[in-house]
């Protein structure tokens, strides 16, 4: 039994042994084989000096490193590989890029279309909106500019520029609110224009300006001119004088009505108006009415608030009369408690001073006037007449007192 048992174990071992490849082997001889020669160095370098052993041995610890690391990278056994579990990543980033963007291959022998587009019926719809959109706007614009051609208004601003002096800015605002109203037909509430001012200085003439103006463009039942001194001299027939009044602002709004056109009513002599009638203006001067009620102009002419202006200008000669327009707000914030006090339709109104005329205008309105008479204008004279005249003296300039108000009286005493 002793003597069959260490025959038992030779078998084993040598097939141990022979499971050990033969790579395995060479790399076992080959470590022997240097450890033996690193021996034999070892032993020499006993014999030699202490500073090339050293060195020696450095550089075979370098070259045994180098020899080992090569060996472990080189040999297929004692290391981990993981050039499969990369190919499986990069093959797996391959797949999704695929996924990603597909090409589409066509055979060669079939046509290629692109996809058909699907076109929104909302767009149709939206263009057509926003072309019937600019058709109605241009067609407004259109309708303005037939509106203020119908009225020539750029005629009426010719002729008051060249027949009313000294009133310039008067003029443009007049025109300004005009152009504004008369553009459309369609209004909220009716235009209502002041004209207040000293004597003289042209007011009355720029509501017989307008009045031509407006009967020449449009037919004499729309336009009327209310004296009250002439319509209603007796203070006491002031009921009857109001419902005259009245019934001929409701007949003219209505007849305009049908033809679509603004009427134009011009009042004069206001502030000798019974308050009776002023009652029954500042009624018709509110938006809570029906719509032809609506679609009018009136123009008030009154002296109130005339010396409020003289005072201001003559006080602000050397700011040019107005023309600046921090003055001319100045001057209506004097204006509004004055007229406010005399009756609250002023409230309603556009107020539009006239300011009093220099010795120049009252000239020009000489000779106007002497032309009109027939009259040879013979300067020496005209300049004998104006001398004539009060006027005020402020900043080097003279101010009419009652305008061009005693012109006539003058000519026809020649």
């Amino acid at each position: 039994m002793d003597g069959s048992q260490p025959r038992s174990e030779t078998p084993m071992a040598s097939r141990k042994i022979n499971l050990i490849s033969s790579p395995m082997r060479a790399v076992i001889r080959l470590r022997r084989k240097v450890l033996k020669k690193s021996r034999l160095h070892l032993d020499l370098a006993r014999e030699q000096s202490p500073e090339l052993v050293q060195s020696r041995l450095l550089q075979r610890q370098i070259s045994l490193s180098l020899f080992n690391q090569a060996s472990f990278d080189n040999s297929q056994y004692f290391t981990f590989d993981t050039s499969v579990d990369q190919s499986a990543l990069n093959k797996y980033k391959r797949k999704k890029k695929r996924r990603k963007s597909r090409v589409v291959l066509y055979p060669d022998s079939s046509k290629k279309y692109l996809p058909a587009e699907q076109k929104s019926k909302a767009k149709r719809c939206l263009l057509l909106l926003i072309g019937i959109i600019c058709f109605q706007i241009l067609n407004a614009i259109e309708n303005l500019d037939d509106n203020l051609q119908k009225y020539d208004l750029d005629g009426l601003e010719k002729t008051m520029h060249r027949e009313v002096f000294g009133q310039k800015v008067a003029v443009e605002r007049i025109m300004e609110l005009l152009k504004d109203y008369l553009a459309t037909h369609i209004h909220n509430k009716p235009l209502v224009i002041s004209f207040n001012g000293p004597t003289g200085v042209g007011k009355s003439h720029m509501g017989r300006l307008l009045a031509k103006h407006f009967r020449s463009v449009m037919d004499n039942d729309f336009v009327l001119q209310y004296f009250v001194m002439h319509h209603c001299p007796n203070k006491e027939a002031a009921p009857a004088c109001r419902s005259d009044l009245s019934e001929k602002i409701s007949n003219m709004v209505t007849r305009a009505e049908i033809e679509e056109k603004i009427p134009l009513f011009i009042l004069d002599e206001v502030e000798l108006m019974s308050p009776v009638l002023l009652e029954t203006l500042s009624g018709f001067f509110q938006p809570n009415q029906t719509n032809e009620f609506l679609n009018a102009v009136y123009i008030l002419i009154s002296n109130v608030g005339g010396s409020e202006i003289t005072t201001f200008l003559l006080q602000n000669v050397s700011t040019d009369l107005l023309h600046p327009q921090s003055k001319l707000q100045e001057l209506l914030h004097i204006l509004q408690p004055v007229l406010s006090r005399f009756h609250p339709l002023w409230k309603s109104a556009d107020v539009i001073p006239f300011g009093p005329l220099e010795r120049s205008h009252v000239t020009k309105c000489f000779l106007e006037e002497m032309l009109r008479e027939g009259l040879y204008p013979d300067q020496g004279h005209v300049e004998n007449l104006s001398s004539q005249l009060s006027y005020y003296t402020a900043g080097g300039r003279e101010y009419a007192v009652t305008g061009c108000k005693q012109v006539g009286a003058k000519v026809n005493l020649l």
